[in-house]
């Protein structure tokens, strides 16, 4: 059965799952890098940008554990684009240039609508205006068999952790405080949701937590 899944999200040791001021210049928010250094010199995220051979080890057999069975993925708009308001024709088609590392149907949660855009290498972005559930079953449908990832960012992954949606999320939290961002969990409580800690191992990096129903 499909499950819906969150991967590698970095966390912060104070909660934030992204810096404030999201920029061109800073796409995950002003110190967000920080949270992923444990991610990209692994070789999974090596390999997806071409760059080498990249490490092995616990933050690699996480990443790509991440990126198994996936046959569709969820983001919010700022994960797709700096803008905000009605889209303009600037042409942006992402942070990731013409091939980017999905290779599968994408769904971008946005109040405004906007034609689908195809990418290189079987990546297609569509844009869906009707919610997290309408996002749900097109991204379901799309998948098959396979699973939905949820790519971010904090707020989304809050609508769906509050709708009780997500069968099961690893969050990657970096050994580093942010003081400022977009927190993840506040609010949110994950045993009353029926959530518990299925996993934790750390790394030199990282403490990776998996949690699951």
């Amino acid at each position: 059965m499909s499950k819906l899944r969150v991967h590698s999200f970095g966390m912060s040791l104070d909660g934030f799952g992204a810096g404030p001021d999201q920029s061109f210049e800073n796409p995950l928010g002003v110190g967000g890098f920080d949270l992923h250094q444990w991610f990209f010199p692994t070789r999974t995220f090596q390999q997806m940008h071409g760059d080498g051979d990249g490490t092995t080890g616990i933050d690699n057999d996480f990443a790509q554990r991440g990126m198994t069975n996936i046959g569709a993925w969820i983001l919010g708009r700022n994960m797709f684009a700096h803008s905000r308001g009605p889209w303009v024709d600037d042409g942006w088609k992402g942070w990731w240039g013409e091939n980017p590392p999905y290779h599968v149907p994408v769904f971008i949660l946005t109040h405004h609508a906007r034609p689908s855009i195809e990418m290189e290498g079987g990546t297609t972005f569509h844009f869906v205006t009707d919610g997290i559930h309408a996002a749900l079953a097109r991204a379901k449908a799309a998948a098959g068999d396979k699973d939905v990832r949820i790519g971010g960012g904090a707020a989304t992954i809050r609508q769906y952790l509050e709708a009780g949606l997500v069968d099961e999320m690893h969050l990657a939290i970096a050994p580093v405080a942010l003081g400022h961002g977009e927190s993840l969990l506040a609010g949110i409580d994950l045993r009353q949701l029926g959530y518990k800690c299925s996993e934790h191992v750390n790394s030199e990096s990282a403490m990776h937590v998996v949690f699951s129903k």
